[in-house]
């Protein structure tokens, strides 16, 4: 495991650098565009005519063919300049590397190009009501009839899903199957007749995730990845590689709050020892994150495949980021009770779904004792 970068390496994160410096559009909000579709999907192909989006995909999907290490580079450097991240980042970071690894060389075809340059967005359709972490027990049943699938059921928690034009859907395609087996993965068409998308409003306002309903939609048998029944085992690649390299964006992210909130702590001139060694603690935790990343992304370069320990990192910066956030207003003091006076407030709120999404916390402490810790199975 290596802690600094190659030469190779330095000068490519000092080109990222000044390219964002010089191009991250002052139109679009810090994070990720989800209001001005039209804005983000502009940034979102100039990311890939600079060559930014697909860095790791093979030159012959479009992609640069780039090292593992300079998309941890770029993710690390884009978080912390506070760029827009690509619209399509389901697609580049979950359906692209399930396609590559699974799909048809028609579908590859079809589907790597569009996400590349963002002219088709992609959700996930995974979770559903009664099966959230526990994704073996989906229930929305695909049923084949002639040469097309007829799905029905329900989807929730899909971001990007009022937006999307495909979606990554687990179904049970054998009605007989019990949890991982009998299930099939499907591409479906979020424009064909029988999507219904309902976004959901959050405690922030906003309405980042939805619920999808599918009634009686047809999907073509080309559509499925992978073989019929096995769905399991390519869902599973769509989950590790989602956790990847995600670890470098969040750290990135979270760097830049430790910093904001060390600046509003100088700015408070706070000087009670408790409030400042809760404030070192963010800052340790910070490090031992960066850590983190850079052993799972050691193992990521030897075996060219995403291992358990991506688990770690989200668990850990969903964690760190909610008593972070918590920090920031105990600093504010009265004013944080103040509507709209501090970015705090909001971000506060919107961690609140951190230690769910991408894995809930209870799950993924599971993934991390089984899976790199090694322990026996809780159950």
């Amino acid at each position: 495991m290596r802690l600094t970068d190659t030469p190779e390496e330095a000068a490519f994160r000092a080109e990222v650098r000044a390219w964002l410096a010089a191009n991250i559009p002052t139109e679009l909000a810090r994070g990720h565009p989800r209001e001005d579709v039209e804005a983000a999907r502009a940034w979102s192909r100039k990311l890939g005519e600079a060559g930014y989006a697909g860095l790791t995909w093979p030159e012959e999907f479009g992609g640069g063919g780039a090292p593992y290490s300079h998309q941890a580079i770029f993710l690390e450097e884009a978080a912390r300049a506070g760029a827009p991240q690509h619209l399509g980042v389901i697609g580049l970071g979950m359906a692209g590397p399930t396609i590559i690894a699974h799909g048809s060389d028609e579908q590859k075809g079809r589907y790597l190009s569009r996400i590349l340059s963002a002219e088709e967005i992609w959700c996930q359709g995974f979770s559903e009501p009664g099966a959230g972490s526990d994704l073996a027990s989906v229930r929305t049943r695909a049923d084949r009839r002639d040469g097309h699938f007829v799905v029905n059921g329900q989807k929730v928690w899909s971001s990007f899903a009022h937006i999307a034009d495909w979606c990554l859907l687990i179904t049970r395609s054998d009605s007989e199957s019990q949890l991982h087996s009998g299930l099939t993965y499907l591409l479906v068409d979020m424009h064909a007749p029988g999507v219904e998308v309902r976004p959901l409003r959050q405690i922030t306002g906003e309405a980042e995730f939805n619920e999808i309903f599918f009634t009686d939609v047809q999907v073509p048998v080309e559509n499925v990845i992978g073989d019929v029944g096995q769905g399991w085992s390519v869902a599973m690649t769509t989950l590790l590689h989602e956790r990847g390299t995600l670890g470098f964006a969040l750290t990135g992210a979270l760097e830049n709050a430790v910093q904001k909130l060390i600046a509003l702590a100088r700015e408070r001139g706070v000087r009670d020892p408790g409030l400042r060694e809760r404030i070192a603690r963010e800052w340790i935790e910070l490090q031992a994150l960066k850590l983190t990343n850079y052993r799972s992304l050691a193992t990521l370069v030897q075996t060219g495949i995403p291992g358990p320990e991506g688990s770690g990192a989200k668990l850990w910066w969903s964690e760190a980021n909610q008593r972070l956030t918590k920090l920031a207003l105990e600093l504010l003091g009265p004013e944080a009770q103040l509507a709209g006076e501090s970015e705090w407030q909001h971000l506060q709120l919107r961690s609140r779904g951190n230690t769910i999404e991408a894995g809930t916390s209870e799950i993924l402490r599971n993934i991390v004792a089984e899976r790199v810790l090694g322990l026996p199975r809780s159950r």
